[in-house]
């Protein structure tokens, strides 16, 4: 029997209320080869974290593998790109545009999406770039601490064609020492073009 290319949904994430696109997205992934190992929480709120973050392809396997899995997982993105005819794509599956210039204020925006809402997956890259960075940005543990939500570190490895699921993290006071453990675990894995950096 071969290995499944997405482990089982949980029961309380927010559901995709579509059922030909999952099944579309399942077939797809098995043809491509890619896969996300490991076990999802059966939580209703959860940051997911992926990197490293190098190409454009990154979010189309990601973006194949939320639908595959009938997840309504709200994604995180440069609103220039839902700005054209993508949007019109896009937007129905959970993206939301994101102003960089006001960066400032998307941490309140999503501390009260979290508290609006019974059930949410929000998808983030820490990197913020798909170049090399030195310094992640750390909304996301703002975030994560102010919503009281934990974070879901999902590694992204081109070699073995995989997506792998971590542990779940929790952020405490100390954003600086919670950002060197959770970089450190992504450092094994390699993206398209490169690795985390170090």
């Amino acid at each position: 029997m071969s290995e499944p290319i997405l482990p089982a949904t949980p029961a309380q994430a927010p559901p995709l209320h579509n059922r030909f696109w999952p099944w579309l997205m399942r077939g797809l992934l098995r043809l491509s080869g890619w896969r996300l190992l490991g076990e999802l929480p059966n939580i209703p709120k959860l940051i997911i974290i992926g990197a490293p973050h190098s190409s454009y392809w990154d979010g189309v396997w990601g973006l194949m593998m939320k639908i595959g899995l009938g997840i309504n997982i709200n994604v995180m993105i440069k609103r220039e790109v839902l700005d054209g005819p993508l949007g019109i794509i896009l937007r129905p599956v959970g993206l939301i545009p994101i102003n960089r210039s006001a960066a400032l204020n998307v941490v309140d925006q999503m501390v009260n999406r979290f508290n609006e809402q019974e059930r949410m997956w929000l998808g983030i890259t820490p990197e913020g770039t798909r170049k090399r960075v030195k310094h992640w940005k750390s909304g996301f543990l703002r975030i994560a601490h102010e919503a009281h939500v934990p974070i879901q570190p999902v590694f992204i490895d081109y070699p073995s064609k995989t997506f792998t699921l971590g542990s779940l993290i929790y952020a405490s006071d100390d954003h600086d020492a919670d950002m060197a453990t959770i970089r450190a675990m992504f450092r094994p894995y390699r993206g398209k073009h490169r690795n985390t950096e170090a």
